[in-house]
This record gives structure tokens, C-alpha cells and sequence, in this order.
């Protein structure tokens, strides 16, 4: 087994050409042409989890959020991104992240909300090219006031708080979702239509919402985490005698505190 042959599975399920240009989701240390053992699938690749790999045998890890974003201008041992590109590459661990591939499939980080949420007729919030989109919007067969919503979102993402607007106190059966950072995108939840959006990292100024409508901050962690699964699920489908793992530490991994 080689590096390319995971990185041509997951690519299969979210490929490159559809990441956003900000983005930098693929191959981000070491070769396609490596010899893979094991791979180990988390949510960010931290220091921690490069050690995870080590210890469990794996020369690959898989994560939602890329290692190598903005660029870096200095690797230390001092600063968290660094300290994990130099036990990587002293390991020889290759690393690899589907970021905004993963956003913009039926099938990746919002479609999973949606599912977690029992909606129905769900498609794309923003429509994209080739079957690919950004978030999606859906609908509940039983509609629910704004504390009902909160009650059950709460449940079903097995949450301790969420930060939102006034709950509507009339009833909500259209839902928009967009996991991770989507507070820009409000605009597009109210165009199709949704009385509720669900997302994370929303500002201040985008609580205040107009009539009808409500916002809910669920967490970026929280909004996201379960591409994790859906990475692995990947995997094992096209390798499923491979040794293919998650993070055990995955639970412990979210750098949000609630106190």
C-alpha cells in the first residue's frame, strides 16, 4: 500500500479541484509514493496526534483541518504547528487533509448535520458545479419552536450550551446548515427560505436577525467533528482489511473549553 492509494480514495469521495482557493486540503508532508502501514484519521493534526500515529504504528495521519494553512514562516518546536510538521517528518509520517473538499459534498460535513437531524428534501445551500455545493437546507416533518429546536439540536449533537439568537416562538420546519465557519453566509440560509441556520463561529452583529428567523452557534468542533467517521468509512469501504484507526483522543481533541 502506497500514500496515493488513500489519497486517490479520499479524493474520490472529496476531490481537490473543488476546494476553495483559500484552501489548502491534499498531501501537505511527505510523497505519494511512500509505503503506507496504517493510518490514523483525527480531526487536527496536532503535535498529540502525530505522537497517537507513532505509538499505534501508523505512517499516516487524515485530518478535516489542514496542518499547513496560512503558510509558516518559522517550524519550532515552541509553536503547535511546528512542533507537529517536525515529529511528522522525523517519523515519517505522511499528512494528508480534506478541508473544504469535504465541505462541498452531499455527503460530507453538513450533509452529516442534516442527517443528524432527521431532514428531509435536503440540497445544497449555495449550488456549485458537478453536483457539489457549500452547506444544504432541509426540512423537518414535524416543526418545532425555537425552545423545542434548541432542546432537540442540543440532544442530538450532545451539546453543554449554544449560543443564538431570540428562539422563535412560531414554528420551524425549514432548517439551513453549514458546518464549521458560516456566519458570513446568513444571507443564503434567509434566501432559501430556512427559519432556523445552524453553524459556528458567528459574530455578534450576525444575532441580530430579522423576523422569522433565528441563528444557532452550535461550535466549529461540534459542527464538524463527524467527517472523522465519514473519513474512515471511506477508507475501510475501499481498503477494508487495511489498518485503518481513529484518534482515540478525538473526544479530548476540541481546543474549546466550556467552563
Amino acid at each position: 500500500m502506497k500514500v496515493k492509494d488513500i489519497t486517490q480514495a479520499l479524493e474520490a469521495f472529496a476531490p481537490l479541484c473543488i476546494q476553495e482557493s483559500w484552501d489548502n486540503s491534499g498531501l501537505l508532508i511527505g510523497s505519494g509514493e511512500n509505503p503506507v502501514h496504517g493510518v490514523l484519521v483525527g480531526f487536527d493534526c496536532t503535535p498529540e496526534l502525530i505522537d497517537e500515529a507513532v505509538e499505534t504504528g501508523c505512517d499516516m495521519v487524515v485530518t478535516h483541518h489542514p496542518l499547513i494553512f496560512k503558510g509558516i514562516r518559522h517550524i519550532n518546536a515552541e509553536d503547535p504547528v511546528g512542533a507537529a510538521v517536525m515529529k511528522a517528518v522525523r517519523a515519517g509520517v505522511a499528512v494528508y487533509a480534506a478541508h473544504t473538499t469535504a465541505d462541498k459534498v452531499a455527503r460530507g460535513v453538513s450533509g452529516a448535520m442534516a442527517e443528524r437531524l432527521g431532514l428531509r428534501d435536503v440540497e445544497f445551500l449555495e449550488p456549485g458545479p458537478e453536483g457539489y455545493g457549500l452547506g444544504c437546507v432541509g426540512n423537518w416533518d414535524r416543526p418545532m419552536t425555537g425552545a423545542e429546536a434548541l432542546s432537540f439540536v442540543k440532544e442530538r449533537f450532545g451539546l453543554q450550551l449554544i449560543r443564538c439568537s431570540k428562539p422563535l416562538e412560531t414554528l420551524i420546519s425549514r432548517v439551513a446548515l453549514l458546518g464549521g465557519s458560516g456566519g458570513s453566509e446568513t444571507s443564503l440560509a434567509i434566501g432559501a427560505g430556512a427559519q432556523l441556520y445552524i453553524t459556528a463561529d458567528v459574530s455578534y452583529h450576525n444575532f441580530f436577525t430579522p423576523e422569522g428567523f433565528m441563528i444557532m452557534d452550535i461550535g466549529h468542533f461540534e459542527s464538524e467533528v463527524e467527517i472523522v467517521d465519514i473519513f474512515l468509512s471511506e477508507i475501510r469501504k475501499k481498503f477494508p482489511t487495511f489498518a485503518s484507526y481513529k484518534s482515540n483522543r478525538l473526544g479530548r481533541s476540541n481546543p474549546v473549553h466550556y467552563f
